[in-house]
């Protein structure tokens, strides 16, 4: 099969669908994996490690769009990339569905097999694609909230949870030091 990993061009979205172990692995199995150049940059991982595990770069997403039979993405397509989807190809990747009916017309128009990270379950009923970057995101939300919580020219100057010399819930008024308000 030949799997094409395009850059991810959906706004603040900096990951690559697969990193090179994950190419290596497809290679030892006798794909083909193309990826575009400089897609993996944004998660620290050159053109030179793609090609170091047998993948091959292409300049153009266009050019990937046409050769693969399989897309890996992260992001769910971008407008400008519905028209690069062709008939039967198989797009690997998060699509939220439920949250945009003009992305699931656009798929739907486009007769792709869509296979979304999201609704893969094991036979248990675990969500092994989903629950991982949930855990992440999760996490990330507070540190990310603190952040910007904190900073005086975004946020409120506040912090995000009880610290000494401070109120509850990060009103931001410090305590006197002899027990007032």
């Amino acid at each position: 099969m030949i799997i094409g990993v395009p850059k991810e061009i959906k706004n603040n979205e900096c990951r690559v669908s697969l990193l090179p172990v994950g190419v290596e692995s497809l290679v030892r199995a006798g794909h083909q994996v193309i990826i575009e150049h400089n897609a993996g940059l944004g998660s620290g991982v050159n053109d030179v490690d793609y090609e170091t595990v047998g993948g091959e770069i292409a300049q153009t997403p266009e050019s990937i769009f046409a050769q693969a039979q399989m897309i890996v993405k992260i992001k769910e397509p971008q407008p400008s990339e519905h028209r690069l989807l062709k008939k039967d190809q198989i797009v690997f990747t998060y699509f939220h569905f439920a949250a945009s009916r003009e992305l699931t017309e656009a798929m739907l128009e486009r007769k792709i097999t869509a296979l979304a990270y999201e609704t893969l379950q094991t036979q248990d009923g675990e969500l092994p694609c989903l629950t991982p970057m949930s855990e992440v995101a999760g996490r990330m939300a507070v540190h990310e909230g603190g952040q910007i919580f904190g900073r005086a020219d975004e946020g409120q100057g506040n912090s995000i949870g009880r610290c000494p010399g401070r109120l509850p819930g990060g009103s931001g008024h410090y305590r006197r030091r002899c027990g007032g308000v």
